[in-house]
């Protein structure tokens, strides 16, 4: 039961949103009997043990949240996360979502070659982009929001420069690389 719960706890520690009892019986291979129990255990355990996070279910959903009594540091650190100046990574993402939008969060993780959901969210949190369930599987599909593209002062996505070659190439990993004699950033190469 222990690898059981650990997987979970796992599970829902890198999941952006609440993941159904139906798709941890799929991705664990597991009774859904099993999961219930383990999970039931998980809500329990981080309730009783005053940690900094906790298990909640919703209906056949589990997700893993901030313990209530941290709010207001939560809401601190998040404040000052979305208030700041962008990272280079944050831009990278950001661009690459601009561009090819709607692009899975899978997607992301492979042209950049690493896994984006902390910088998704930070994005998100800043009203950035927009996330949307695609597919079966309900998968998270990220585009521009129209307050980036009013900060961008653009209309529409295809108003930004170079969009049309841009959004069509193949390559677009080819896109991301540093050209280290320029100062002036991303070297675009066909």
């Amino acid at each position: 039961m222990s690898a059981l719960k650990s997987q979970i706890e796992s599970l829902l520690f890198i999941s952006s949103k609440p993941i159904a009892l139906e798709q941890l019986v799929g991705l664990l291979k597991v009774e859904k009997k099993e999961i219930e129990e383990a999970c039931k255990i998980l809500i329990a355990e981080n309730k009783n043990a005053e940690r900094g996070v906790h298990v909640i279910k919703n209906g056949s959903k589990y997700q893993m949240v901030s313990a209530p009594e941290n709010a207001g540091l939560i809401s601190a650190f998040i404040n000052d996360e979305t208030s700041g100046e962008l990272s280079r990574p944050s831009l990278e993402t950001l661009t690459i979502i601009a561009y090819r939008a709607p692009i899975l969060k899978t997607d992301l993780d492979r042209i950049r070659g690493v896994n984006c959901s902390l910088i998704l969210r930070n994005l998100l949190l800043r009203g950035l982009i927009e996330a949307k369930s695609q597919g079966a599987q309900e998968e998270l599909s990220y585009s521009p929001t129209l307050d980036l593209l009013r900060f961008l002062g653009v209309d529409r996505v295809e108003d930004l420069p170079d969009y049309e070659r841009l959004h069509r190439a193949e390559n677009i990993e080819n896109f991301l690389k540093t050209d280290e004699s320029k100062e002036d950033g991303l070297e675009i190469n066909n």
